[in-house]
């Protein structure tokens, strides 16, 4: 059944119903009017009955009002007097005098009759020539024939009314199931030619503040970040292919100087094997930032509270091997921290930092880092970052006109800047007080684990 089928039934059922519901109440609002008017008039007679018989003790009075039927009932469900009304159990328990006075409809001689039974005391009637004292009741009916012609006729009216009624809801339910889905159905149409054309340049009108409206400036916001994306993806295709020409082209120099390797000295031999080398290194550094670019722009679910600090020291411990040959070292200020995260991530992220200190740090020099309270701080003494690069630290493929004859690739600190915004946190780069550059990286601390210790739980 499809959505317009569904909407179009459930208005038509909620019409149905409240028509439905309103002719039933009409019809039992005028049936409960019409027998009230009949209880009144055998209420009425009751009283003058009654009184009758207080007044004249031994017979009772005629009935005034034509069409009534009565009679008179003992405890026993004897007739003293009139006849002609069923007697019951309910009629007997109330001459008694343990049930109270009740009306009820009954059917004598295949006609219709209101009938009111009520307790009239004791009454004393004559049997041959003895009387006889008993406590009684008096049964009084009255026929419902009027009542049930006009509820007859009313039933027809009302069944008529319901027919149009149910008719009319189907034929509004489909008005307002075509026109509520006119809007929908624009919104469809061009959700599906986004679809067949890719073309996510396209916007819709905004609409109204209604949920259609809504929906719509929903799916603008969709076109527009998957514009985005994939504004970004070219723009990551076109600067990998950039960085990636110029190691090639030196491979591809140097592999030409190899097919006259015999014309080469054993020094120009060592040279130009260290050039290729380094190109190799080169792209297989762009390769793997790469990979983690990608990798870092999927949605990751698992992490762990783990040891900052630890983390810390570790990818400390590893770049003072890298800085060993310059002599550069690595001081190191921490203290106990815990972070939710995904430890491989955050460790390539605070590498990541300590290597583009130790780049830009001259020999003999010091790096300071600090891991505190969830803060990673990272101070290099090197020639500080230009005012005018620095709105494109964290750029992919930004490298700095004193960079470009360094080795890198360009995406370090981007994956940094990545790292960052997936594990909730935020990095910052500026100058550093007396020289050099400062790089802070901040990531939400946690409470320790119940079982914390002094070491990792890895």
């Amino acid at each position: 059944m499809t959505f317009r089928s569904r909407l179009v039934a459930v208005a038509a059922v909620a019409v149905v119903l409240a028509v439905l519901a309103a002719t039933l109440a009409s019809y039992f609002a005028a049936r409960n009017s019409l027998l009230g008017s009949v209880d009144g008039t055998l209420q009425a007679t009751y009283a003058a009955t009654f009184h009758g018989i207080e007044t004249r003790g031994q017979r009772l009075p005629h009935l005034a009002g034509p069409g009534h039927g009565y009679q008179v009932v003992s405890t026993s469900g004897a007739v003293i007097t009139g006849g002609g009304i069923p007697v019951t159990t309910a009629a007997k328990a109330v001459a008694r005098g343990s049930s109270p006075a009740y009306y009820a409809n009954v059917t004598i001689g295949g006609t219709g009759y209101r009938e009111l039974v009520a307790h009239i005391g004791t009454v004393i009637f004559q049997t041959g020539p003895s009387y006889y004292r008993t406590s009684a009741a008096l049964e009084l009916v009255l026929p419902l024939t009027s009542v049930n012609n006009q509820l007859g006729r009313l039933s027809s009216i009302l069944v008529i009314v319901a027919v149009l009624g149910v008719a009319l809801a189907l034929l509004l339910a489909w008005l307002v199931g075509r026109t509520a889905l006119v809007p929908l159905d624009e919104l469809t149409a061009a959700v599906e030619q986004v679809a067949a054309t890719t073309d996510v340049s396209r916007r819709l009108e905004p609409g109204g503040p209604d949920e259609l409206g809504r929906l719509r400036r929903a799916f603008n916001d969709l076109l527009a970040a998957l514009g985005a994306s994939q504004q970004a993806q070219r723009q990551l295709v076109l600067d990998a292919g950039h960085e990636l020409r110029t190691p090639l082209t030196s491979l591809r120099t140097n592999l030409e100087v190899v097919r006259r390797l015999e014309d080469l000295s054993p020094e120009e031999r060592d040279v130009l094997v260290d050039d290729v080398l380094t190109q190799m290194n080169e792209l297989t550094t762009l390769v793997g930032d790469l990979s983690e670019l990608a990798r870092g722009e999927q949605r990751h679910t698992e992490s762990r509270v783990l040891r900052l600090d630890l983390l810390v020291e570790e990818a400390v411990a590893v770049a003072m091997t890298h800085g060993r040959p310059r002599n550069v070292r690595f001081v190191l200020s921490s203290s106990p921290t815990w972070m939710l995260g995904q430890r491989d991530r955050v460790g390539r992220a605070v590498g990541n930092l300590l290597d583009n200190a130790l780049k830009w740090s001259p020999n003999d020099a010091v790096v300071e880092v600090g891991c505190h309270d969830g803060v990673i701080t990272v101070r290099d003494h090197g020639p500080g970052i230009a005012s005018e690069d620095l709105p494109h630290v964290f750029d992919r493929f930004y490298r700095a006109a004193a960079a470009r004859s360094l080795p890198g690739s360009g995406l370090g600190l981007a994956i940094v800047a990545q790292v960052a915004q997936a594990e909730r946190g935020s990095v910052w780069a500026g100058p550093a007080h007396g020289g050099g550059a400062l790089f802070r990286l901040q990531f939400p601390a946690v409470p320790p684990p119940p079982d914390a210790d002094e070491e990792d739980d890895d």
